[in-house]
Protein backbone atom coordinates (compact mmCIF):
# COMPACT_ATOMS: atom_id res chain seq x y z
CA UNK A 1 0.00 0.00 0.00
CA UNK A 2 1.44 3.21 -1.18
CA UNK A 3 0.47 6.92 0.56
CA UNK A 4 2.77 9.46 2.04
CA UNK A 5 4.01 10.19 5.14
CA UNK A 6 0.79 12.86 5.41
CA UNK A 7 -1.66 10.74 4.74
CA UNK A 8 -3.42 7.70 5.84
CA UNK A 9 -5.89 5.11 4.16
CA UNK A 10 -9.54 4.93 5.93
CA UNK A 11 -8.42 1.96 7.70
CA UNK A 12 -5.04 1.02 9.53
CA UNK A 13 -4.91 -2.88 9.26
CA UNK A 14 -1.70 -3.72 11.46
CA UNK A 15 0.19 -6.84 10.48
CA UNK A 16 -1.13 -10.51 10.44
CA UNK A 17 -0.30 -11.74 14.20
CA UNK A 18 0.26 -8.39 15.60
CA UNK A 19 0.73 -8.72 19.19
CA UNK A 20 -1.29 -6.62 21.23
CA UNK A 21 -0.94 -6.34 25.09
CA UNK A 22 -1.03 -4.36 28.12
CA UNK A 23 1.73 -4.68 30.70
CA UNK A 24 1.91 -4.53 34.99
CA UNK A 25 4.72 -4.75 37.36
CA UNK A 26 4.78 -6.99 41.03
CA UNK A 27 4.89 -4.47 43.29
CA UNK A 28 2.83 -1.84 41.28
CA UNK A 29 -0.70 -3.99 41.70
CA UNK A 30 -0.15 -7.16 43.92
CA UNK A 31 -0.27 -5.61 47.35
CA UNK A 32 0.29 -8.49 49.56
CA UNK A 33 3.60 -7.26 50.78
CA UNK A 34 3.85 -9.42 53.77
CA UNK A 35 1.80 -12.43 52.79
CA UNK A 36 2.56 -15.83 52.73
CA UNK A 37 6.10 -15.67 53.87
CA UNK A 38 6.82 -12.96 51.06
CA UNK A 39 10.33 -10.85 52.51
CA UNK A 40 10.57 -7.37 52.17
CA UNK A 41 11.93 -5.85 49.07
CA UNK A 42 13.67 -2.14 48.74
CA UNK A 43 10.12 -0.39 47.79
CA UNK A 44 8.35 -1.91 50.90
CA UNK A 45 11.17 -0.32 53.05
CA UNK A 46 11.26 2.87 51.33
CA UNK A 47 7.92 3.83 51.29
CA UNK A 48 7.22 2.35 54.90
CA UNK A 49 9.98 4.63 55.89
CA UNK A 50 7.51 7.86 55.20
CA UNK A 51 8.92 11.38 54.54
CA UNK A 52 7.17 12.09 51.68
CA UNK A 53 9.52 10.38 49.50
CA UNK A 54 6.07 8.86 48.02
CA UNK A 55 2.62 11.04 47.52
CA UNK A 56 1.05 11.49 50.75
CA UNK A 57 3.57 8.89 52.20
CA UNK A 58 0.94 6.37 50.44
CA UNK A 59 2.22 2.34 50.09
CA UNK A 60 1.46 -0.85 47.78
CA UNK A 61 0.81 -2.88 51.19
CA UNK A 62 -2.47 -3.64 48.98
CA UNK A 63 -2.53 -1.88 46.14
CA UNK A 64 -5.12 -3.04 43.24
CA UNK A 65 -5.12 -6.54 45.60
CA UNK A 66 -4.25 -8.69 42.47
CA UNK A 67 -2.08 -11.13 44.85
CA UNK A 68 -5.76 -12.23 45.39
CA UNK A 69 -7.54 -10.44 42.97
CA UNK A 70 -6.24 -12.45 39.73
CA UNK A 71 -9.37 -13.57 38.82
CA UNK A 72 -10.13 -10.21 38.38
CA UNK A 73 -7.00 -9.29 36.87
CA UNK A 74 -7.98 -11.60 34.04
CA UNK A 75 -11.41 -10.73 33.58
CA UNK A 76 -10.22 -7.63 32.77
CA UNK A 77 -7.49 -9.00 29.70
CA UNK A 78 -10.13 -11.20 28.68
CA UNK A 79 -12.36 -8.08 27.82
CA UNK A 80 -9.83 -6.33 26.10
CA UNK A 81 -9.11 -9.52 23.84
CA UNK A 82 -5.19 -9.48 24.59
CA UNK A 83 -2.79 -11.08 22.96
CA UNK A 84 -0.25 -10.82 24.91
CA UNK A 85 0.28 -9.71 28.87
CA UNK A 86 3.65 -8.08 30.29
CA UNK A 87 3.96 -8.95 34.14
CA UNK A 88 6.52 -9.42 36.55
CA UNK A 89 7.63 -11.79 39.61
CA UNK A 90 7.85 -10.48 42.97
CA UNK A 91 11.62 -11.81 43.48
CA UNK A 92 11.04 -11.87 47.11
CA UNK A 93 7.37 -13.69 47.12
CA UNK A 94 9.44 -16.07 45.46
CA UNK A 95 13.16 -16.29 47.43
CA UNK A 96 12.06 -13.86 50.56
CA UNK A 97 16.03 -13.21 51.18
CA UNK A 98 16.68 -12.84 47.19
CA UNK A 99 18.71 -16.63 47.25
CA UNK A 100 17.53 -19.93 46.21
CA UNK A 101 18.41 -20.44 50.35
CA UNK A 102 14.87 -21.81 50.75
CA UNK A 103 13.48 -23.10 47.77
CA UNK A 104 11.04 -26.05 48.21
CA UNK A 105 12.19 -26.46 51.64
CA UNK A 106 9.23 -28.87 53.22
CA UNK A 107 7.77 -27.71 56.22
CA UNK A 108 9.45 -24.09 55.78
CA UNK A 109 7.59 -21.37 57.31
CA UNK A 110 8.38 -19.30 54.50
CA UNK A 111 5.88 -21.47 52.40
CA UNK A 112 7.33 -20.31 49.39
CA UNK A 113 5.02 -22.83 47.31
CA UNK A 114 2.02 -20.15 47.34
CA UNK A 115 4.31 -17.80 45.63
CA UNK A 116 4.86 -20.16 42.90
CA UNK A 117 1.40 -21.73 42.99
CA UNK A 118 0.43 -17.68 42.39
CA UNK A 119 2.24 -17.43 39.80
CA UNK A 120 1.99 -20.93 38.07
CA UNK A 121 -2.03 -20.01 37.87
CA UNK A 122 -1.51 -17.03 36.47
CA UNK A 123 0.78 -18.73 33.61
CA UNK A 124 -1.95 -21.23 33.57
CA UNK A 125 -5.06 -19.37 33.14
CA UNK A 126 -3.37 -16.90 30.44
CA UNK A 127 -2.54 -19.67 28.23
CA UNK A 128 -5.77 -21.22 28.62
CA UNK A 129 -7.43 -17.89 27.73
CA UNK A 130 -5.25 -18.21 24.54
CA UNK A 131 -2.85 -15.16 26.02
CA UNK A 132 1.23 -14.98 25.57
CA UNK A 133 2.61 -14.52 29.14
CA UNK A 134 5.60 -11.96 29.26
CA UNK A 135 7.16 -11.95 32.29
CA UNK A 136 10.03 -9.27 33.68
CA UNK A 137 12.13 -11.29 36.25
CA UNK A 138 13.11 -8.19 38.03
CA UNK A 139 10.87 -4.46 37.77
CA UNK A 140 12.96 -2.24 40.36
CA UNK A 141 11.78 -4.16 43.62
CA UNK A 142 14.87 -5.76 44.50
CA UNK A 143 14.68 -8.10 47.78
CA UNK A 144 15.82 -6.00 50.50
CA UNK A 145 18.24 -8.22 52.21
CA UNK A 146 20.45 -7.75 48.45
CA UNK A 147 20.32 -4.25 49.28
CA UNK A 148 21.80 -4.26 52.46
CA UNK A 149 24.49 -6.46 51.19
CA UNK A 150 25.43 -3.80 48.69
CA UNK A 151 22.54 -4.27 46.03
CA UNK A 152 23.09 -3.48 42.51
CA UNK A 153 26.17 -1.18 44.05
CA UNK A 154 28.14 -4.55 44.41
CA UNK A 155 29.42 -7.44 41.59
CA UNK A 156 28.09 -9.85 43.83
CA UNK A 157 24.69 -9.34 42.65
CA UNK A 158 25.61 -11.13 39.29
CA UNK A 159 25.79 -13.92 40.32
CA UNK A 160 22.66 -13.72 42.89
CA UNK A 161 20.49 -12.42 39.52
CA UNK A 162 21.48 -15.15 37.44
CA UNK A 163 21.08 -17.57 40.28
CA UNK A 164 17.38 -16.17 40.79
CA UNK A 165 16.68 -16.14 36.95
CA UNK A 166 17.64 -19.97 36.31
CA UNK A 167 15.14 -20.45 39.24
CA UNK A 168 12.68 -18.76 37.59
CA UNK A 169 13.66 -20.64 33.77
CA UNK A 170 13.67 -23.83 35.36
CA UNK A 171 10.31 -22.82 37.23
CA UNK A 172 8.25 -21.30 34.71
CA UNK A 173 10.03 -21.93 31.25
CA UNK A 174 8.30 -24.76 30.26
CA UNK A 175 5.30 -22.71 29.01
CA UNK A 176 6.57 -18.81 29.45
CA UNK A 177 8.51 -18.38 25.91
CA UNK A 178 8.92 -14.78 26.55
CA UNK A 179 11.29 -13.28 29.07
CA UNK A 180 12.53 -9.92 30.16
CA UNK A 181 15.26 -9.92 32.89
CA UNK A 182 15.08 -6.12 33.83
CA UNK A 183 12.91 -3.36 33.66
CA UNK A 184 14.32 -0.20 32.47
CA UNK A 185 18.08 -0.34 34.24
CA UNK A 186 18.64 3.05 32.63
CA UNK A 187 15.51 4.64 34.94
CA UNK A 188 16.49 2.61 38.06
CA UNK A 189 20.13 3.55 37.74
CA UNK A 190 19.51 6.97 37.88
CA UNK A 191 16.48 7.58 40.00
CA UNK A 192 17.41 5.09 42.52
CA UNK A 193 21.34 5.30 42.77
CA UNK A 194 22.02 8.40 41.35
CA UNK A 195 19.14 10.82 42.69
CA UNK A 196 17.57 8.85 45.46
CA UNK A 197 13.86 9.67 44.19
CA UNK A 198 13.64 5.69 43.93
CA UNK A 199 14.24 3.18 45.85
CA UNK A 200 16.22 1.87 47.72
CA UNK A 201 16.84 6.26 47.89
CA UNK A 202 20.91 6.67 47.30
CA UNK A 203 21.75 9.69 46.23
CA UNK A 204 25.11 9.34 44.61
CA UNK A 205 25.76 11.84 42.13
CA UNK A 206 28.31 11.20 39.13
CA UNK A 207 29.14 7.24 40.13
CA UNK A 208 26.23 5.41 41.31
CA UNK A 209 24.47 5.48 37.81
CA UNK A 210 27.37 4.27 36.08
CA UNK A 211 28.23 1.83 38.56
CA UNK A 212 25.06 0.34 38.63
CA UNK A 213 24.24 0.52 35.09
CA UNK A 214 27.60 -1.78 34.84
CA UNK A 215 26.43 -4.33 36.95
CA UNK A 216 22.77 -4.71 36.09
CA UNK A 217 24.53 -5.24 31.96
CA UNK A 218 26.58 -7.83 33.09
CA UNK A 219 23.57 -9.38 35.22
CA UNK A 220 21.37 -9.48 32.39
CA UNK A 221 23.88 -10.62 30.11
CA UNK A 222 24.69 -13.71 32.59
CA UNK A 223 21.22 -14.64 32.81
CA UNK A 224 20.90 -14.45 28.99
CA UNK A 225 23.75 -16.92 28.61
CA UNK A 226 22.42 -19.38 31.39
CA UNK A 227 19.37 -19.49 29.48
CA UNK A 228 21.12 -19.94 26.29
CA UNK A 229 23.33 -22.93 27.06
CA UNK A 230 20.98 -24.89 29.93
CA UNK A 231 17.65 -23.98 28.47
CA UNK A 232 16.87 -22.98 25.03
CA UNK A 233 16.81 -26.31 22.98
CA UNK A 234 14.36 -27.45 25.46
CA UNK A 235 12.33 -24.32 26.14
CA UNK A 236 12.59 -22.31 23.07
CA UNK A 237 12.11 -19.15 24.42
CA UNK A 238 13.69 -16.09 24.10
CA UNK A 239 15.41 -13.68 26.67
CA UNK A 240 15.67 -9.66 26.29
CA UNK A 241 16.31 -6.41 28.19
CA UNK A 242 13.66 -3.80 28.90
CA UNK A 243 14.96 -0.50 27.86
CA UNK A 244 13.20 3.25 28.73
CA UNK A 245 13.47 5.35 25.63
CA UNK A 246 12.76 9.37 25.21
CA UNK A 247 12.99 10.63 21.94
CA UNK A 248 15.39 13.42 21.84
CA UNK A 249 15.54 16.37 19.91
CA UNK A 250 17.87 19.21 19.22
CA UNK A 251 16.63 22.14 21.17
CA UNK A 252 17.41 24.08 17.65
CA UNK A 253 17.30 22.03 14.77
CA UNK A 254 19.72 24.09 12.40
CA UNK A 255 22.36 23.91 15.07
CA UNK A 256 25.15 21.67 14.74
CA UNK A 257 26.27 21.73 18.42
CA UNK A 258 22.46 21.03 19.61
CA UNK A 259 22.15 18.23 16.98
CA UNK A 260 25.06 16.47 18.81
CA UNK A 261 23.85 17.42 22.11
CA UNK A 262 20.30 15.51 21.25
CA UNK A 263 23.00 12.57 19.77
CA UNK A 264 25.08 12.69 23.28
CA UNK A 265 21.30 12.12 25.38
CA UNK A 266 20.62 9.27 22.92
CA UNK A 267 23.71 7.62 23.44
CA UNK A 268 23.43 8.25 27.65
CA UNK A 269 19.90 7.39 28.06
CA UNK A 270 19.74 4.25 25.65
CA UNK A 271 22.84 3.12 23.78
CA UNK A 272 24.88 2.75 27.31
CA UNK A 273 22.78 -0.69 27.77
CA UNK A 274 21.84 -0.90 24.05
CA UNK A 275 24.99 -0.63 22.38
CA UNK A 276 27.00 -3.31 24.73
CA UNK A 277 24.01 -5.61 24.36
CA UNK A 278 23.04 -5.32 20.61
CA UNK A 279 26.69 -4.40 19.02
CA UNK A 280 30.28 -5.01 20.54
CA UNK A 281 29.60 -5.39 24.14
CA UNK A 282 31.10 -1.74 25.22
CA UNK A 283 29.94 1.96 25.91
CA UNK A 284 29.57 4.32 23.26
CA UNK A 285 32.74 5.40 22.36
CA UNK A 286 31.57 9.55 23.10
CA UNK A 287 30.12 8.89 26.35
CA UNK A 288 33.83 7.10 27.25
CA UNK A 289 35.73 10.03 25.87
CA UNK A 290 33.00 12.56 27.71
CA UNK A 291 33.55 10.85 31.32
CA UNK A 292 36.94 10.21 31.14
CA UNK A 293 37.53 13.96 29.94
CA UNK A 294 35.18 15.43 33.09
CA UNK A 295 36.34 12.77 35.46
CA UNK A 296 40.12 13.77 34.95
CA UNK A 297 38.92 17.34 35.36
CA UNK A 298 37.52 16.48 38.56
CA UNK A 299 40.48 15.47 39.85
CA UNK A 300 39.86 11.47 39.37
CA UNK A 301 42.34 8.77 39.13
CA UNK A 302 40.34 7.05 36.49
CA UNK A 303 36.90 7.35 34.30
CA UNK A 304 33.94 7.47 36.35
CA UNK A 305 32.54 5.15 34.12
CA UNK A 306 33.40 1.85 34.95
CA UNK A 307 35.19 -0.79 32.27
CA UNK A 308 34.65 -4.00 30.76
CA UNK A 309 37.09 -6.35 30.87
CA UNK A 310 37.60 -8.02 27.11
CA UNK A 311 36.05 -11.64 28.89
CA UNK A 312 32.93 -9.30 30.06
CA UNK A 313 32.60 -7.67 26.70
CA UNK A 314 32.34 -11.18 25.20
CA UNK A 315 29.38 -12.37 27.00
CA UNK A 316 27.88 -9.16 26.66
CA UNK A 317 27.84 -8.59 23.09
CA UNK A 318 24.63 -10.29 21.72
CA UNK A 319 22.51 -11.19 24.87
CA UNK A 320 19.11 -10.28 23.70
CA UNK A 321 16.89 -12.09 21.47
CA UNK A 322 14.60 -8.87 20.71
CA UNK A 323 15.06 -5.72 21.28
CA UNK A 324 12.33 -4.25 24.00
CA UNK A 325 11.82 -0.61 24.04
CA UNK A 326 9.73 1.49 26.51
CA UNK A 327 8.37 5.15 25.27
CA UNK A 328 6.20 7.48 26.90
CA UNK A 329 7.83 11.01 25.92
CA UNK A 330 10.18 13.37 24.51
CA UNK A 331 12.41 15.92 25.15
CA UNK A 332 14.51 18.83 23.94
CA UNK A 333 18.56 19.20 23.94
CA UNK A 334 20.68 21.99 24.21
CA UNK A 335 24.62 22.25 24.24
CA UNK A 336 25.74 23.55 27.54
CA UNK A 337 29.13 22.91 28.80
CA UNK A 338 30.11 21.80 32.23
CA UNK A 339 32.49 24.78 33.12
CA UNK A 340 32.11 24.62 36.84
CA UNK A 341 33.03 20.41 36.33
CA UNK A 342 29.59 19.30 38.40
CA UNK A 343 29.27 16.45 39.22
CA UNK A 344 26.02 15.49 37.01
CA UNK A 345 25.75 12.88 34.44
CA UNK A 346 24.30 15.22 32.30
CA UNK A 347 26.58 17.62 32.83
CA UNK A 348 29.30 15.06 31.75
CA UNK A 349 27.98 14.95 28.41
CA UNK A 350 27.61 19.04 28.22
CA UNK A 351 24.20 18.95 27.80
CA UNK A 352 20.87 20.61 29.31
CA UNK A 353 17.27 18.84 28.59
CA UNK A 354 14.24 21.32 27.86
CA UNK A 355 10.25 20.59 27.33
CA UNK A 356 8.78 22.42 24.25
CA UNK A 357 5.89 24.37 25.58
CA UNK A 358 3.82 23.26 22.97
CA UNK A 359 3.91 20.04 23.73
CA UNK A 360 0.88 19.31 25.67
CA UNK A 361 0.90 17.64 29.34
CA UNK A 362 -0.64 14.74 30.01
CA UNK A 363 -1.82 16.06 33.97
CA UNK A 364 -0.76 18.69 35.94
CA UNK A 365 2.86 18.20 37.20
CA UNK A 366 3.59 15.10 35.20
CA UNK A 367 6.78 14.14 33.90
CA UNK A 368 4.96 12.82 31.02
CA UNK A 369 4.12 15.73 27.40
CA UNK A 370 1.75 13.90 24.65
CA UNK A 371 4.67 13.39 21.72
CA UNK A 372 3.41 10.43 19.82
CA UNK A 373 5.45 11.43 16.98
CA UNK A 374 8.23 10.44 19.15
CA UNK A 375 7.37 6.71 19.10
CA UNK A 376 8.61 6.73 15.63
CA UNK A 377 11.21 8.38 15.89
CA UNK A 378 12.61 6.17 18.84
CA UNK A 379 11.65 2.76 16.64
CA UNK A 380 13.34 4.50 13.44
CA UNK A 381 16.42 5.27 15.78
CA UNK A 382 16.64 1.44 16.66
CA UNK A 383 16.27 0.11 13.63
CA UNK A 384 18.97 1.99 11.97
CA UNK A 385 21.30 1.77 14.77
CA UNK A 386 21.00 -1.43 15.93
CA UNK A 387 20.65 -3.27 12.47
CA UNK A 388 16.61 -3.74 12.27
CA UNK A 389 16.28 -5.84 15.53
CA UNK A 390 12.72 -7.46 16.10
CA UNK A 391 11.46 -4.29 18.29
CA UNK A 392 8.66 -5.32 20.94
CA UNK A 393 7.06 -2.41 22.81
CA UNK A 394 7.26 -3.48 26.56
CA UNK A 395 5.48 -0.13 27.70
CA UNK A 396 4.34 2.51 26.41
CA UNK A 397 1.48 5.31 28.29
CA UNK A 398 -0.47 8.23 29.30
CA UNK A 399 -1.38 8.98 32.97
CA UNK A 400 -4.56 10.81 34.12
CA UNK A 401 -4.97 13.14 37.41
CA UNK A 402 -6.93 11.58 40.44
CA UNK A 403 -9.87 12.34 40.32
CA UNK A 404 -9.80 10.51 36.64
CA UNK A 405 -12.58 10.46 34.25
CA UNK A 406 -13.87 7.32 32.70
CA UNK A 407 -14.41 8.76 29.70
CA UNK A 408 -10.56 9.79 29.30
CA UNK A 409 -11.34 10.79 25.49
CA UNK A 410 -7.85 13.45 25.65
CA UNK A 411 -6.10 9.55 26.40
CA UNK A 412 -7.73 7.93 24.05
CA UNK A 413 -6.75 10.34 21.44
CA UNK A 414 -3.03 9.94 22.56
CA UNK A 415 -3.18 6.53 21.89
CA UNK A 416 -4.88 6.62 18.49
CA UNK A 417 -2.23 9.18 17.06
CA UNK A 418 0.46 6.52 18.79
CA UNK A 419 -1.10 3.81 16.61
CA UNK A 420 -0.92 5.95 13.32
CA UNK A 421 2.69 6.64 14.28
CA UNK A 422 3.61 2.95 15.08
CA UNK A 423 1.19 2.04 11.45
CA UNK A 424 3.42 4.77 9.46
CA UNK A 425 7.04 2.90 11.20
CA UNK A 426 6.05 -0.39 10.07
CA UNK A 427 4.34 0.39 6.51
CA UNK A 428 6.70 3.59 5.86
CA UNK A 429 9.89 3.20 7.72
CA UNK A 430 10.01 -0.77 7.25
CA UNK A 431 10.03 -1.14 11.32
CA UNK A 432 10.18 -5.14 12.46
CA UNK A 433 8.03 -3.80 15.27
CA UNK A 434 5.78 -6.99 16.08
CA UNK A 435 4.36 -6.32 19.94
CA UNK A 436 2.60 -3.31 21.60
CA UNK A 437 2.10 -3.33 25.08
CA UNK A 438 -0.23 -0.32 26.98
CA UNK A 439 0.90 0.64 30.50
CA UNK A 440 -1.19 0.04 32.10
CA UNK A 441 -4.02 -2.72 32.67
CA UNK A 442 -5.06 -1.29 35.88
CA UNK A 443 -4.32 1.95 37.51
CA UNK A 444 -1.77 1.26 40.33
CA UNK A 445 1.03 2.44 42.51
CA UNK A 446 2.94 4.75 40.52
CA UNK A 447 6.45 4.51 42.65
CA UNK A 448 6.83 8.07 43.79
CA UNK A 449 3.80 9.44 42.58
CA UNK A 450 1.78 6.66 44.34
CA UNK A 451 -1.90 6.68 43.79
CA UNK A 452 -2.00 10.19 41.90
CA UNK A 453 -0.85 9.22 38.67
CA UNK A 454 -3.22 6.88 37.25
CA UNK A 455 -2.35 4.81 33.81
CA UNK A 456 -5.01 2.30 34.34
CA UNK A 457 -7.02 1.00 31.06
CA UNK A 458 -9.39 0.03 34.38
CA UNK A 459 -9.97 2.52 36.88
CA UNK A 460 -9.27 1.04 40.44
CA UNK A 461 -11.02 2.57 43.30
CA UNK A 462 -8.12 2.32 46.34
CA UNK A 463 -10.58 3.44 48.90
CA UNK A 464 -12.77 0.57 48.13
CA UNK A 465 -11.56 -2.73 50.09
CA UNK A 466 -13.07 -4.42 46.74
CA UNK A 467 -10.75 -2.65 44.62
CA UNK A 468 -12.86 -2.79 42.02
CA UNK A 469 -11.84 -2.68 38.25
CA UNK A 470 -13.93 -0.52 35.57
CA UNK A 471 -13.20 -0.14 32.44
CA UNK A 472 -12.13 3.51 30.89
CA UNK A 473 -13.54 4.62 27.23
CA UNK A 474 -9.75 3.99 26.31
CA UNK A 475 -10.01 0.21 27.87
CA UNK A 476 -13.09 -0.37 25.13
CA UNK A 477 -11.43 1.66 22.25
CA UNK A 478 -8.55 -0.76 22.80
CA UNK A 479 -10.25 -4.04 22.91
CA UNK A 480 -11.81 -2.36 19.10
CA UNK A 481 -8.33 -2.14 18.28
CA UNK A 482 -7.72 -5.82 19.11
CA UNK A 483 -10.30 -7.07 17.44
CA UNK A 484 -10.09 -5.48 14.13
CA UNK A 485 -6.00 -5.62 14.24
CA UNK A 486 -5.55 -2.21 13.56
CA UNK A 487 -8.47 1.44 13.56
CA UNK A 488 -11.64 0.85 11.25
CA UNK A 489 -13.12 3.80 10.18
CA UNK A 490 -12.06 7.20 9.45
CA UNK A 491 -9.14 8.79 11.29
Amino acid sequence: MAFSSSSYPQELTFPEGFGWGAATAAYQVEGGWDADGKGPNVWDTFTHQGGDRVFRNQTADVACGSYTLWEEDLKCIKQLGLTHYRFSLSWSRLLPDGTTGFINQKGNCFLKIEGIDYYNKMIDDLLANGVIPIITLYHFDLPQHLEDQGGWKSGAIVEVFDAYAQFCFGTFGDRVKLWLTINEPNTLALLGYEVGIFAPGISNSGTGAYQTAHNMIKAHAKAWHSYDSLFRKKQNGQVSIALFSPWIAPANPTSVADQEAAKRVMALSLDLFAKPIFIDGDYPAVLKSHVAAMSKKQGYPSSRLPEFTEEEKRMIKGSADFFAVQYYTARLAKHQENAEGELDILKDIDVKLFIDPSWQVSQQGSWVRVVPWGIRKVLEYIKDTYNNPVIYITENGFPQGDPAPLDDTQRWEYFRQTLQELYKAIHIDKVNLQIYCVWSLLDNFEWSDGFSSRFGLYHIDFENPCRPRVPYKSAMEYAKVIRNNGIKGPL
